[in-house]
């Protein structure tokens, strides 16, 4: 399998051929400022799909990613694999959860045949480390890391921006691995005091926290300016980790194949039946998993989006209008991770949605790096969106809170606040005729305080991180500013 960038190479520049699945693993962002996809979408067969169905999460990874990675040996893929998706490594979440199941699916309101009610599940993405659904991904892409750079006898250093979650899923992925240095920019103040915690109390040699005086968006901003810089760049070995890299991606749309399987194993039609997946929404990585999925032939009737307060991409399912906000016009919310005005992986899916051809995305893309909107409505690319199963809404502090409240009542189910804006969601554009499915975000212990503003009661969180926020915190605090990065990516490597 080849990769090729969304926005291509011009007609006149000079002809490189298309890297392999390790090349763009270690590049992240592509030379010409794009995003990596694989040439085309590997299908997958009915009998593939039946023969899938009783996998190990371990083993349908690797049937999976196979199609994509093909300069790693097999017997190699495999053994990264089985190390990553272990229950020792996905056990850190609750008690009542089978850890050997990796991703659980929990049926809030299960099947009626007899009435037609498809159901609603909650997929259970938050048992790794760091308890979110980033470790699923992060932690493979730790290994892959490990290994790619042992093959070559090289080093990288990564350079990254979170939200909330990547961070800490990657620091507690890449720490301690060989030839792995990591630099992360956080928006200064933005996250919960859990998610803060998770990455300043970590004093590993390899690992560096930054935190701008800004949004997300400022952050990412500086990643793609770095990355960019191809002098630097090739100079001090920069990598990414963001779902810009992706591998990230790659590894996230097994999840969906698992989800499927486990929402179906109890209904009739087994894998001719459709599924829908609500997924919350903030850099669209997530569920461009899920698009990928679905091109591969998975039966997904719905992707279902969900954004916060911050509904940029709402916005533009709904009107064709992408428009990305400043970063004094995005709100901070009680679903951080999600206070994110510009979607990177939102290119990959313009690319497919207007018939992959990089010179429009080269012109979109001008607009959106310049600072403004660009509009597809009346276009034949935009009249084509129902063919790609998106649907989408977006939920407010207050939904939230009464979401958190439905749930703990309704099903005894405590759920975090990026969750509770996919299950306000995905309950709102539910259909009788598939089941629903969340995909759960985090574990309710990294947003306490709205937690207790919804229940009145602290959530539970694992033994192995009692007190974190009063552990001593290492970050070193910058305005928004791209040299300022450089030159403490300079001073760290000298």
């Amino acid at each position: 399998m080849r990769y090729l960038s969304t926005r291509g190479a011009p007609s006149n520049a000079p002809h490189a051929a298309a890297p392999g699945f390790s090349e763009i693993l270690l590049g992240g962002l592509a030379p010409d400022g794009g995003l990596y996809l694989p040439e085309y979408y590997p299908q997958v067969t009915t009998s593939e799909l039946e023969r899938w169905r009783e996998l190990s999460y371990a083993d349908l990874a690797f049937a999976v990613l196979a199609k994509f990675i093909d300069d790693i040996p097999p017997d190699d893929l495999k053994t990264l694999l089985a190390r990553t998706y272990t229950p020792q490594v996905y056990g850190n979440g609750r008690s009542d959860s089978p850890a050997s199941e990796i991703t659980p699916l929990r049926w809030l309101e299960r099947p009626n045949a007899a009435s037609g009610e498809g159901g609603l599940a909650l997929l259970e993405l938050s048992n790794g480390p760091t308890l979110a659904f980033k470790d699923m991904a992060m932690q493979l892409l730790g290994n892959l890391f490990e290994y790619v750079l042992a093959q070559r006898r090289e080093e990288i250093n990564i350079l990254g921006a979170t939200s909330g979650d990547t961070g800490s899923s990657a620091e507690y992925a890449m720490r301690g691995k060989a030839g792995v240095r990591v630099f992360m920019l956080s928006p200064h103040e933005r996250m919960s005091a859990f998610q803060r915690a998770q990455m300043y109390s970590l004093h590993d040699d390899n690992i560096h926290n930054i935190a701008v005086r800004g949004m997300f968006d400022d952050a990412q901003d500086i990643v793609k300016a770095v990355a960019n810089d191809h002098a630097f760049k090739a100079r001090y070995k920069i990598g990414a980790v963001n779902s810009i890299n992706w591998a990230r991606v790659a590894a996230q749309v097994v999840y969906y194949f698992k989800g499927y399987f486990a929402a179906t194993s109890e209904t009739a039609g087994g894998n001719a039946q459709r599924v829908a997946f609500a997924v919350p929404s903030g850099n669209f990585g997530n569920i461009c998993a899920g698009h990928i999925a679905r091109m591969m032939g998975l039966p997904i009737g719905r992707l279902v989006l969900a954004t916060n307060e911050n509904d940029v991409l709402d916005e533009f399912f709904a009107t064709g209008v992408y428009r990305p906000r400043s970063s004094a016009q995005t709100h901070a919310t009680s679903s951080p991770s999600m206070d994110i005005s510009k979607a990177s992986n939102f290119e990959r899916f313009v690319f497919d949605l207007v018939g992959r051809d990089p010179a429009v995305i080269r012109k979109l893309w001008a607009e959106v790096d310049a600072g403004r909107s660009f509009d597809l409505s009346g276009t034949p690319s935009f009249a084509r969106l129902p063919e790609f199963g998106f649907v989408s809404g977006h939920s407010t502090h207050a939904d939230r809170l009464a979401t958190i409240r439905r749930a703990f009542e309704t099903w005894g189910v405590m759920i975090d606040t990026h969750t509770a804006d996919g299950l306000k969601v995905g309950s709102e554009l539910r259909s009788s005729e598939m089941p629903m499915v969340v995909l759960e975000t985090a574990l309710p212990a990294k947003f306490e305080e709205t937690i207790v503003e919804a229940l009145g009661r602290r959530p539970e969180r694992p033994p192995a991180l009692q007190g974190i926020e009063d552990l001593p915190q290492r970050v070193e605090v910058i305005d928004v500013s791209v040299e300022a990065v450089k030159a403490i990516i300079e001073r760290e490597l000298h």
